[in-house]
């Protein structure tokens, strides 16, 4: 029975799979996708993935019942908390201009298993937030004709009573999601086109909205007879800071479509620079206008903004802001249904996913297989499951992927740069740094080529010109202890560190008092003790050497931004209620199903470590003497990988 348990040698080989990195191309402009898409499209692509029903819908909902007229303030940090994660995502888009998002970026930083969850729950992501666009679409359309959709469907199909799940089946929702995938399948240009049209009119409603809205609005609403500015506190903001995430996940489908465009390094930080600068005062200057507007505890939160104007007697204006809240989710349609087969097409390419989604169409250079199948998928969310649930379920994906875009720009940025690795690698490159002490041992040491030892010696004679991930030479003298390390091994220790504590700092600020009924004392004590932790690792994390400042977008203040930005995506999914992280562990089961399954024995990355590394000559170097009379041939290994007998064998064969 003992003989049966896997060995610890096994283990840890199979834990090395899970953490293995995506190996980048030498050329990363190259694709199978049309490269097409101009810094104008990208702009516009991420103006309609986040001006939709987030301004339609969410700032009524939101207002009405978690935060009252304070939405403004809920705003303003969602956006700040937006604004880190993506500075993290321009950075990784200029750098790694492939298709993937939050999946891509992951993968070639942090590991596979984690790259993959990562995906996992961006294509949740996507499939939730094109539903529950559908049916606020749906919802303002049947406000346009009295609601006589609804109750047709009420009247002659039925109504449900079950959690979670509509009040009745939407058809119509389904219906525009089916006609959408048959437009984003002609390709990248008619989508672009399609997009460009609409984010017009959308733009142009929010202007009306915003005049009209400031003629209309009565600064009493926000008075004390009213509940006054913020009447659920400090806790409502927050909570309607969570939700209000909703409304800028949409920036992401600039990076995801970072392999369509002409000149990625340029055009995807200003893309989403100037996207979600536009989208957050829309955002904050139409949720003033709705609660000056009208008393927040008056709002209807289906129809929010077209609702407000028939109550002040406006009713042609409540018609203007229906047809344009209609155009504008027609945009989050079409960036949700473009970005989503592109996740899924570079996951199933990597071997992640199932094949069959990696297949691009020879004429319009898409994942077609992908877009259909998963425009269907979506459809049928949108035909049987409630608005305010799909949106709960969105915000902890999308918090949880933009934690780890910045913990991967952490982890990144302190790598040795691909142009730095010498190719073809060798044993040489894993190894840790070796000091004077290293080579004064005893042991002889085994090196790849000749090549890699001068290397070796050369760094040694200039330890001023130090590697990303090593000890900076200012703090040698007081923590000489870190340079035994390999490069970038404390830095990923910190960086788990620092999540783990930024956990814990969390946990404590929101269950502390009301959950866990701490004392006030051991409350602050915690507080004191996990915020040190947090500051302990941000120091250990800057004193080693960063990558040198390339020529593309590179995000300031590391690691401080996007240390910030993954503490306040942490407290913001702690505030999140517990049925919310209940649906959401039983999809990363099924994710982890799907990995264990299938993912990790068809990943690329596997089968390349399945060829085995062929080495045709081995150096061993004896300290005793001087370098030129100590290297001496070593016959490579009499233990061939699996397969490679197999090879010599056909090979003497066809001779």
């Amino acid at each position: 029975m003992v003989s049966r348990l896997p060995h610890s040698a096994e283990l840890s080989r199979f834990c090395q799979k899970l953490n293995r990195v995506k190996t980048l191309e030498d050329d990363m402009m190259e694709t199978a996708f049309n490269r097409c898409l101009t810094t104008f499209d990208l702009t516009l692509l991420g103006i309609g993935g986040m001006v939709g029903s987030g301004l339609y819908v969410l700032t009524g909902t939101v207002a009405k019942e978690t935060a009252g007229p304070a939405i403004v303030i809920s705003f303003i940090i969602a956006a700040f908390a937006s604004l880190l994660a993506a500075l993290c995502y321009a950075e990784f888009g200029a750098h790694v201009p492939k298709t993937g998002s939050a999946y891509m970026f992951t993968y070639i930083s942090v590991g596979e298993i984690w790259a993959f969850l990562i995906g996992w729950n961006v294509i949740l992501e996507y499939m939730i937030g094109g539903a529950a666009v559908a049916r606020a679409w749906s919802g303002y359309l049947d406000s346009i004709f009295d609601h006589k959709i609804k109750n047709f469907t009420e009247t002659h199909v039925g109504t449900w009573s079950i959690p979670f799940l509509a009040h009745y089946p939407d058809f119509l929702a389904s219906g525009i999601l089916l006609i959408a995938t048959a437009f984003i399948s002609f390709g990248a240009r008619v989508s672009s086109w399609l997009n460009h049209v609409f984010s017009a009119i959308s733009l142009g409603v929010i202007l009306f909205i915003l005049v009209m809205g400031f003629i209309l609005a009565k600064p009493q609403n926000w008075g004390a007879a009213e509940g006054g500015f913020a009447p659920f506190g400090i806790s409502g903001i927050m909570s309607g800071t969570a939700t209000c995430f909703y409304a800028f996940v949409g920036f992401d489908v600039i990076a995801a479509s970072s392999e369509e465009a002409r000149n990625p390094q340029k055009a995807v930080p200003r893309a989403i620079a100037i996207s979600l600068g536009l989208a957050t005062g829309a955002y904050i200057l139409v949720s003033m206008v709705l609660t000056l507007m009208v008393p927040w505890h008056a709002l209807d939160p289906d129809s929010a903004l077209a609702d407000a104007f028939y109550q002040r007697g406006y009713s042609w204006a409540g018609f203007i802001v229906a047809a344009g809240s209609i155009c504008a989710m027609n945009t989050v349609l079409l960036s949700n249904l473009f970005s989503l087969p592109r996740i899924v097409y570079a996951m199933a390419e990597d071997g992640l996913f199932f094949q069959v989604f990696s297949r691009v169409h020879p004429h319009t250079q898409v994942p077609v297989v992908a877009i259909v199948v998963f425009g269907t998928l979506m459809s049928v969310l949108a035909l049987i499951f409630d608005l305010e649930a799909l949106v709960q379920f969105l915000s902890i994906g999308t918090l949880l992927a933009y934690t780890f875009v910045a913990a991967s720009v952490i982890v990144l940025r302190f790598q040795r740069a691909k142009s730095q690795a010498s190719n073809p690698p060798s044993e040489s490159e894993n190894a840790p740094p070796t000091s004077a002490e290293t080579i004064g041992t005893s042991e002889p040491k085994e090196y790849e080529s000749f090549s890699d030892k001068l290397n070796l010696v050369g760094k040694e004679k200039a330890k001023s010109q130090r590697e990303p991930g090593q000890l900076k030479a200012i703090f040698d003298p007081y923590l000489d202890f870190l340079s035994d390390f390999y490069p970038g091994e404390v830095v990923t220790v910190a960086v788990v560190i620092l999540m783990v504590s930024a956990i814990c700092l969390c946990s404590i600020l929101v269950f502390g008092k009301n959950q866990l009924h701490l004392p006030t004392w051991s409350y602050s004590l915690l507080i004191v003790l996990f915020s040190l932790a947090f500051v302990c690792s941000l120091v250990l994390i800057g004193v080693h050497e960063q990558q040198k400042k390339s020529q593309t977008f590179q995000l300031p203040l590391v690691p401080l931004t996007p240390a910030l930005s993954i503490l306040l995506n942490i407290y913001l999914m702690l505030k999140l209620n517990y049925m919310t992280w209940l649906r959401f562990s039983v999809w990363l089961i099924a994710g982890l199903l799907v990995y264990f399954g299938y993912g990790v024995w068809h990943s690329k990355e596997n089968l390349r470590e399945s060829q085995g590394h062929v080495i045709s000559a081995r150096y061993v170097v004896f300290p005793s003497s001087s370098l030129e009379e100590t290297v001496q041939t070593v016959q490579p290994s009499m233990q061939p990988s699996q397969g490679l007998d197999e090879t010599a064998e056909e090979e003497e064969a066809k001779r």
